[in-house]
């Protein structure tokens, strides 16, 4: 009985149902691609993120990078004796390579590590030095020629109390100078961790990555656009800190980005031994065991170490810039409001439509009622067909908003996005690390930004469309709800009388 009435009364009122499946459906559908490209843009950024921060990476602990303190000798700069290098023809020939701390990064003491694995929720942990290495190249006219005094001395700007002028001009013996600076970044890491932090956003290009067997070892792993750059290949060797390195590998970024996170990777004791830095690290990747409790692990290591700073990939995200935040931006604020203000509208014209379609059946519900219909059976009545009249819209809807998926990811805009991250400022000749002529000696570490170009697709999940099916229900009940309670106050008598 209840469906035969239902199904006659959908038929006899196409128009009305027609309507409301129609509002339903624009408003479902446009609930379904905002949601759907919302996916879309959190997995660009990740791939934005993956370069610089890692894979599988969910929370990154850091510190603050700290202030000089008054009469500090930073780090990064070139010590020359007086018996430095090697003089021919009036002209010495100097050579140094550094390896120190990112100047924009603090380090701390590797024992918050063992704090962070030690915290519940916490799956892997793995920490990371990140250095910069510095090399001065370069040839110095002999001073004792010239009348100076202090012979080889000090390269200007190296931290010793000796101050030199050099002349300008060429590298020939008159009188000139020519040297280079040129700088390359270092991440000291664990090589066992490879399952969370920069080494697991790699692909391999050639030979292999670093593993346990290389703990202690002068084995290095590049980067390989920075390896091609330099003109250095696995197998060949290197100067980091001063200590030649054999290169067992090179790796890749896994996503559209052509770099990775830094252009050298080296054991993390290693790293800390050459950059007189025993003990410190300076960054920390997080994997929680479940991706549902990624805040409260992040709360919890707070707690655990007050006077770090702990950041979620969601954190990260939002220091993401490029057309990829203004996209994120659009959708967090423009597209959200636009689906609520369209579902609302929609729900708005269902319960009108309903209460509209109760006023005019006043006869047909007073003869129910007089026949022995409950109130109950009324409202029943009416709020199944409203939620037929949804269940239609939430179909059109998802297949409007599949569609609309499609279109999207056949056209796949293109976003660019960069993300902070800390490297060194390249040097070379004429290079603002130094040349012929240049200024001072060592190039200053600096916060670069990792570039990357992604095509936004939009991804269709079962949530989607689950979301889309309990909108459709929930528009139909409210609608329902609100028209049966409208017929189920009708008295049989008073029915009959206003239509008489």
């Amino acid at each position: 009985m209840f469906g035969t009435y239902l199904r006659r009364e959908l038929v006899n009122r196409r128009k009305q149902t027609i309507i409301i499946s129609i509002g339903m459906a624009l408003a479902i559908g446009l609930v379904i691609l905002v949601n759907s490209i919302s996916a879309g843009v959190q997995g660009a950024q990740a791939s934005v993120l993956q370069s610089v921060y890692g894979v599988g990476t969910d929370i990154t602990i850091s510190q603050a990078a700290a202030a000089p303190t008054a009469g500090a000798n930073p780090g990064g700069q070139f010590n020359f004796g007086s018996g430095s290098g090697s003089t021919s023809g009036g002209t010495t020939t100097l050579a140094q390579s550094t390896l120190t701390a990112s100047r924009t990064e603090t380090v701390f003491a590797d024992t918050a590590l063992a704090t962070v694995q030690g915290t519940s929720g916490v799956s892997a942990a793995t920490g990371t030095l990140s250095l910069t290495n510095q090399t001065f190249s370069g040839q110095l006219p002999d001073q004792s020629a010239s009348g100076s005094t202090g012979g080889a001395g000090a390269a200007p700007g190296s931290g010793t109390d000796s101050t030199q002028t050099m002349p300008t001009g060429g590298a020939d013996g008159a009188g000139g100078s020519a040297f280079d600076v040129n700088s390359f970044t270092v991440l000291g890491l664990d090589p066992t961790g490879s399952s969370v932090g920069p080494l697991s956003a790699v692909t391999l290009a050639t030979g292999r990555l670093l593993d346990a067997s290389d703990v202690g070892t002068d084995n290095v792993v590049l980067d390989s656009s920075y390896a091609t750059s330099a003109s250095l290949a696995t197998g060949g060797t290197m100067d980091i800190g001063g200590t030649t390195f054999t290169i067992v590998g090179t790796v890749s970024s896994t996503g559209s980005d052509s770099v990775t996170a830094s252009n050298a990777y080296i054991p993390l004791d290693v790293a800390q031994t050459l950059s007189s830095n025993a003990g410190m690290i300076s960054n920390i990747y997080v994997t929680a065991a479940n991706s549902g409790d990624v805040d409260a692990v992040a709360a919890a290591l707070q707690t655990a170490l007050p006077d770090a700073t702990v950041s979620t990939q969601a954190d990260l995200a939002s220091t993401v810039s490029g057309s990829l935040s203004t996209a994120s931006s659009l959708i967090a604020n423009l597209g959200t409001w636009l689906s609520l203000l369209v579902l609302a509208a929609a729900f708005l014209i269902a319960i009108l439509f309903t209460i509209s379609g109760v006023t005019r059946r006043t006869r047909e519900f007073g003869t129910l009622k007089a026949v022995g219909w409950s109130n109950r059976r009324i409202v029943s009545q009416v709020a199944g067909e409203s939620v037929v009249q949804g269940l239609i819209g939430g179909v059109i809807g998802i297949a409007v908003g599949l569609v609309g998926i499609l279109v999207v990811n056949i056209i796949a805009p293109t976003l660019s996005g960069s993300a902070a991250s800390t490297t060194a400022a390249a040097g070379g000749p004429g290079g603002a690390g130094g040349g012929p002529g240049g200024g001072g000696f060592g190039a200053a570490a600096q916060a670069a930004a990792s570039t990357t170009t992604v095509a936004l697709q939009a991804p269709v999940t079962i949530g989607i469309i689950l979301i889309a099916v309990g909108l459709a229900v929930l528009g139909g009940l409210l609608a329902g709800a609100i028209g049966g309670w409208r017929a189920a106050r009708l008295r049989p008598a008073e029915a009959l009388r206003s239509v008489g």
